[in-house]
Formats: C-alpha cells, structure tokens, sequence
C-alpha cells in the first residue's frame, strides 16, 4: 500500500475530511486502501506485532519466525526503547524499509532515565538533552511516519502522594513536554499514541481522567488488552476483552466504551494484544483467534491491532500463536483476509 500524505497535521486537527471510514470490515487486496499522515488506514485494521524472541533468537529473528509462522507479513513491527538509547535502530529501520515488505514501526519509549515524571515535566538538563539528541538521529537517520507510544501502561505506576513526582498530573506533563520538545526539535514524522493498560482497576480510579494529556498531542488512543484466566471476566472474546467491565466497579463502562464517549475523534489501538493457551476453559485458543474479524466488525473504532507474541508471559502465560497446530490454523485464517488483510506493499 502506498502511504499517503493527507492534509492531517500531527496535532489531530483536519484541514480537510479524512480518510477514516466508519466500518474497517472494507478491506481488500493489497494496494487498496490508503493509511492516511497519521497512520490511519482508509480501511482494514492494521495487524503488527511484538515478537518476544524464543529460545536463542534474535528480536530481529523473531519476527522472520513469527511471520512464517502466520503466512504473512506484519504491518506494523513493534519494538520497545528507554533513553539514552537512540532508536530506531539499524534493524528496526531495515525491517520498515524491506523491498516488498515494508513495514510500520511502533516504537515505545520511556525517557525518563531515572527522573520522575515531575522533573521531566519540569525540563530536567539530562532528560531534555537525550530528547534533543533523539530528534536529531530521527531527522536523520529516519524521516518515515512512525508510531510513537510515550511510556505505555503508566497506571501501576502512579503515585498519587503530594510530592511523589509520579502522581497523574505529573504523568500528562511529562508526555507533553516530551512531545512538544520532539517537535520544537523539528521532529515531525512521529505519531503519538497514549498507551494506557486499560483495566477496570485503574479506569476507575480518581486520577484516571487526569493521565490524558490532551488531544493536540495525542494522536491515537491504545490499551493492551490479554485474554487468560478464568471466565467470564478475562476468558472472554476479543469484542469483550477490549471492553471489560468490572460488577465491583460500576462505574467504569469498559475501556472502548470510554475511549469512544470521552475521545470520539482518536483512533484506537490494541498495543499489546494475547491470547493464552489453555485446555481448562472454553472456547479454546483456536476459536478465539477464529472469531477475532468478527470481533473488529462490532469494534470498529479500533484500526490497529498489535499482538504479544510470547512462549511464557506472566501473568498472562503463552501467548504464541503456535502454541498449538490448532491455534495455528486459527490464526493463519483471522490473519489472511477480512478486516486483517495484509494492506501495506
């Protein structure tokens, strides 16, 4: 698919209508639709994953091996950095430019470097001096459109103490800053994702509005929803994983349901998404992989799903989409057409 530049800045407001249809189950051949400036495809649902390397690979063989595993190639590789480091590096931007099997990149970041979200925000020397060298390798090294997910999961790690560093406001000023330093640093091929974990408990917590850092610097909206455990609250299908709601905790309408009430004009992504392997409870892995395009059609604000691929992910478990011949076939299908067909060229 070609990636066309539309008239969308990085700051979410159109100049002109977007590409964004209201139904992702418009998907076809490869080569007919379009991903717009902000990464969003003009129809489908993008499909990535991360690769956990099992045994002795390489990060950069896992996904050679995860995608002869599918039958397929990913439309999104999904890597994970911490400053100093610059990123992405000489495999991650191979993997996006491979002739014929080009790829996006989701790259998450953390660049705090042992600061708490609070010094960040307040422009710490050190932090801001690992940003400014960071924008300085992107412009050169990789002008690409890419996705940029700015400390994913922040829920567990809040503190909501007076003087913490790490309470929810200091969390939205912290990925403000970063964003508005990247771009003053002239960065302007990075689209932001606020990656949140999605779950009940922290949905409903008093703070959990306040992490949201606002909509001229978030582009797209993610949660990582797992499907293990027990039923019906965590062995449960995709179309409800991406929603669950909690009875001790009313008030919370499900992760999707708050996305799409309290941020309509974002478009979401699934930035972790696995599936466990059990034989206890029903149905298996297999029929849940099979109805994953049925779930996207009653979800379709969601353009974007990115896979954990694991051998042994606690507490989640095994991931893998091979973890048994039956989940493979399963998955070979969801993946081969629908909403989830390859669309990138």
């Amino acid at each position: 698919m070609i990636l066309a530049v539309t008239a969308i800045n990085n700051r979410g407001s159109d100049q002109t209508k977007p590409v964004v249809p209201a139904n992702p189950s418009e998907s076809s051949t490869p080569g007919a639709c379009l991903v717009s400036d902000l990464l969003v495809p003009s129809c489908g649902v993008l499909f990535g994953a991360a690769t956990n390397p099992l045994g002795d690979e390489s990060w950069d063989d896992a996904l050679t091996s995860f995608e002869k595993t599918i039958g397929r190639t990913v439309d999104i590789a999904h890597y994970y950095n911490s400053s100093p480091d610059l990123f992405p590096d000489a495999e991650m931007i191979q993997r996006a430019r491979e002739p014929g099997r080009k790829r996006l990149l989701l790259l998450n970041w953390k660049p705090e470097m042992d600061r708490t979200w609070a010094q960040v925000a307040a422009g710490d020397k050190t932090v801001d001096a690992a940003i400014d060298v960071e924008a300085a390798y992107l412009k050169k090294n990789f002008p690409e459109k890419f996705y940029l997910a700015i400390h994913h999961e922040p829920e567990d790690e809040v503190d909501p103490a007076p003087g913490s560093g790490m309470n929810a406001t200091d969390y939205k000023g912290m990925y403000r800053h970063v964003v508005l330093r990247l771009r003053h640093d002239g960065v302007t091929n990075a689209v932001f994702v606020m990656n949140y974990t999605g779950s009940a408990k922290w949905g409903s917590m008093p703070w959990f509005e306040t992490l949201y850092p606002g909509d001229d610097v978030v582009d797209w909206i993610a949660e990582d929803p797992y499907i293990f455990g027990d039923p019906p609250h965590y062995w449960t299908d995709l179309a409800s994983a991406v929603d669950r709601r909690d009875p001790a905790l009313p008030r919370w309408p499900g992760f999707y349901s708050w996305a799409l009430a309290a941020h309509p004009s974002k478009p979401l992504m699934l930035g972790e998404c696995g599936i466990d392997e059990q034989v206890k409870n029903t149905p298996s892995k297999a029929s849940l992989l099979a109805g994953i395009r049925t779930g996207l059609l009653r979800r379709p604000q969601i353009r974007a799903l990115v896979y954990w691929n694991e051998t042994n992910f606690d507490p989640v478990g095994e991931t893998r989409l091979d973890s048994s011949p039956a989940a493979k076939r399963a998955a070979r299908r969801s993946l081969s057409g629908g909403p989830l067909a390859r669309q990138l060229g």
